[in-house]
């Protein structure tokens, strides 16, 4: 479970749950990948972020002000949870009107690119 907070195990309805996963081939090696995620300069860049700061460790801290088409903006922040270099992130995100969630994110070797997978389970599909 993905959620912070109530879980299947303590009360969450399982059935009421809404995982989701994307995955892509990037045409990029898996080091480059793995520092745009977390390079502050380099997420910013294709995160269309702002105000970066990147603590990647288990423990470590995160924020980004993030910069919608049409000019609006909002903060992210949330801490790392687990830190396998070039392999997986787990990091908590405080988004704003939520409350705090998990976001899963693994890399993968693959024909010369690299796959990314990112998943996140929460409460219901509206959230």
């Amino acid at each position: 479970m993905n959620r912070i907070g109530p879980t299947r195990e303590n009360g969450m309805n399982a059935s009421s749950a809404f995982d989701y996963s994307i995955t892509r081939t990037v045409d990029a090696p898996v080091d480059k990948v793995w520092r745009a995620w977390t390079d502050a300069e380099d997420y910013g860049t294709w995160a269309s972020a702002e105000d970066v700061t990147l603590d990647v460790r288990p423990g470590g801290a995160w924020s980004a002000v993030m910069v919608i088409p049409g000019g609006g903006k909002f903060t992210m922040s949330g801490t790392y949870v687990e830190v396998v270099q070039d392999n997986r992130i787990v990091m908590s995100m405080d988004g704003p009107g939520g409350a705090p969630t998990l976001m899963n994110l693994d890399l993968a070797a693959d024909s010369g690119g690299t796959r990314v997978t990112v998943s996140q389970t929460f409460d219901n599909s509206e959230e």
